[in-house]
């Protein structure tokens, strides 16, 4: 019985564009992850920084302005006293959230589990 092969051209095409555009923005270190939380709800810069353990507070600033610049993350000042900013997906960040729900299904079907002690 022969076994029957993609041609060999298919793997080499490449990524299309639209994949492209979406790696290069939240295949960065903690930007997924960033998105993740405030796909829970607005948050705070320091409520931000203790959902993401590991994360400065230079790469958390850097993370959610590059957001902000795709227009996935909108930044509100919340008048003070204090003065607080606060962050929150916009309606293209919100849209993000079933592709996070089927990229949690996935991890927690093929990922091997984390070692104790570690992350969830």
């Amino acid at each position: 019985m022969a076994q029957e092969t993609a041609p060999a051209h298919a793997a080499c095409t490449g990524a299309d564009a639209a994949i492209t555009r979406v790696f290069a923005l939240l295949g960065k270190r903690w930007t997924g992850l960033v998105v993740a939380v405030l796909s829970n709800g607005p948050g705070h810069f320091s409520e931000l920084r203790r959902a993401i353990p590991g994360i400065s507070e230079r790469m958390l600033s850097d993370r959610l302005t590059e957001l902000g610049e795709a227009g996935l993350v909108l930044r509100e000042v919340d008048e003070g006293p204090p003065l607080r900013v606060r962050y929150r997906l916009t309606e293209s960040g919100a849209a993000l959230g079933p592709a996070l729900t089927e990229l949690r299904a996935w991890a927690e079907r093929y990922l091997p589990p984390p070692p104790p002690g570690g992350c969830r």
